[in-house]
């Protein structure tokens, strides 16, 4: 114990919405099955919520929750959809061809949540926005992350305790 700890994104339980947004990435399924696994090994897993896609995921983020605590998280954050340099484009392009009816009061919304931009670089502001929408989505997850029990004071890491692996394949395998 005191060892490691660990969190895993897990950006929908949508399946189908999964394959569009992260075509090369594990399922939610086996994300969650992978909390599962470091907790039941003993490893504290935690959850991202992320990215946070107003109008497109947000919706989704207490069941994200909810199911990342029945899989043994002990842990949860969330990061606000970022749209740096080249980024902004390719989301921009990605949301009209898989989300045309949403496409714009989802870029509506992420520009209210960054001072009409569509990125903030700022530190204060560039992992979970400001404005009304940003302080809801905030709210919603602190409220959950309460009552879910996440984010509990953990003794700190305890690197002294660190071994390596005495032979190729002794390492808990994830995916």
């Amino acid at each position: 114990m005191g060892l490691a700890k660990a969190a895993l994104s897990v950006t929908t339980l949508d399946r189908k919405l999964a394959r569009t947004m992260e075509p090369r990435a594990g399922t939610p399924t086996r994300r969650l099955q992978a909390i599962e696994g470091l907790a039941k090994a003993g490893v504290p897993a935690g959850v991202m919520f992320a990215p946070a896609i107003p109008a497109l995921n947000d919706h989704e983020m207490e069941a994200v929750l909810n199911a990342a605590s029945g899989a043994g998280a002990r842990s949860a954050g969330y990061v606000l959809l970022r749209l740096p340099l080249e980024i902004k484009d390719l989301f921009r392009e990605w949301l009209e061809a898989n989300a045309p009816d949403r496409a714009k009061h989802v870029m509506t919304l992420v520009r209210q949540m960054r001072g009409g931009k569509d990125y903030d670089a700022a530190w204060n502001t560039r992992m979970r926005g400001t404005g009304p929408y940003a302080e809801m989505m905030a709210r919603r997850f602190h409220l959950a992350v309460k009552r879910l029990g996440f984010n509990r004071p953990r003794p700190p890491l305890d690197a002294a305790q660190f071994r390596r692996p005495r032979k190729m394949g002794d390492q808990l395998s994830l995916f």
